[in-house]
């Protein structure tokens, strides 16, 4: 399949307690040690080497250790996302969220109690978090679309759950539940052909704007054939997001190679401009929604008055 292969999962072997570490004469204040809560550590080069959402697991699987009963609490919503390894659109919390049970839980600045539906825990990696699809969909129906989006999409590209799960997971939602609309649409939107958090923002934003529906993963051809697989694509128009690595440059690149590499997508560029119109867009356009209609608008992709997509899902079904 295109795009990146998915993060490895956060490895809580890395983890250090202070106790540990002064007992074999370390003092992590003063070395090259990075504080990830009270009384839990993580080599700086460790961490430094993490993603956001690793970065997050870690609070998490610290919060667990330093626990006076670890395996107690059930992580959930974005906890959960982080250890799953589901990607994020906003920033990550500060804070573990952990679901209230029949005993007391006491929160803290850094430890958050969510009451909601009792959950299946599911042990993962020596911690129990909510179910993959069950995450989602509470992270769709307590966080922003694209958020939703985003995670619901990277948990199908990658086989974390499947959409009958997905589905289910959503119809689970008691009906005067807050959020129960929003993990609906979640659910009803979500694609596997999604290749990046990118594309999930973009397509959250082009819902909201009433866009004509887009295909994903257009394959394009010309007489020399195939000139590449687009993100996006509506009748004689492709769309791509611009992301970091959307040009492939291999880390620690010489100038010699990248330059070779902006070359091949510039005449990649050329030849999908012979045969559609193309619009691109970044991060920043994305996230402001009039930036990007406008984009798509210079080459007719414009605005409706009513959302027509699930009219297409009703037409192809039928």
């Amino acid at each position: 399949m295109l795009g990146d292969p998915p993060p490895l999962p956060f490895d809580p072997g890395v983890l250090r307690l202070s106790t540990d570490l002064r007992r074999i004469g370390i003092d992590p204040t003063r070395g090259e040690w990075h504080h990830v809560r009270h009384g839990v550590w993580v080599e700086v080069p460790v961490w430094s080497g993490l993603t956001p959402e690793q970065r997050h697991a870690a609070l998490v699987h610290a919060t667990d250790l330093v626990c006076r009963h670890p395996g107690r609490y059930v992580f959930v919503l974005e906890s959960a996302a982080a250890v799953w390894g589901l990607p994020r659109v906003e920033p990550w919390p500060a804070h573990v969220t952990v679901l209230a049970t029949g005993r007391r839980t006491r929160g803290s600045r850094l430890l958050r109690v969510h009451v909601g539906a009792p959950v299946q825990p599911v042990p993962t990696r020596g911690i129990l978090v909510s179910g993959v699809a069950r995450t989602v969909v509470d992270l769709a129906r307590t966080g922003s679309l694209a958020s939703g989006l985003c995670a619901a999409d990277h948990a199908l590209r990658h086989s974390l759950c499947t959409p009958a799960e997905l589905a289910a997971a959503a119809a689970e939602v008691p009906p005067r539940v807050r959020g129960r609309p929003a993990a609906l649409l979640v659910a009803e939107l979500a694609d596997a052909r999604s290749m990046s958090p990118g594309e999930s923002l973009s397509r959250a934003a082009m819902f909201r704007l009433n866009l004509p529906r887009p295909d994903l993963q257009v394959d394009v051809e010309d007489a020399g054939g195939l000139v590449g697989t687009t993100d996006f694509g509506w009748p004689g128009v492709v769309g791509e997001f611009d992301g970091r690595s959307k040009y492939g440059i291999p880390e620690g690149a010489d100038p010699a190679e990248v330059a070779e590499v902006l070359w091949r997508e510039k005449r990649r560029e050329d030849r999908l401009r012979r045969v559609v119109r193309v619009a691109r867009w970044t991060w920043a356009d994305a996230v402001g929604d009039a930036s990007m209609a406008g984009l798509l608008a210079e080459q007719g992709i414009r605005s409706q008055p009513r959302n027509t997509w699930f009219d297409l899902e009703a037409a192809r079904a039928g």
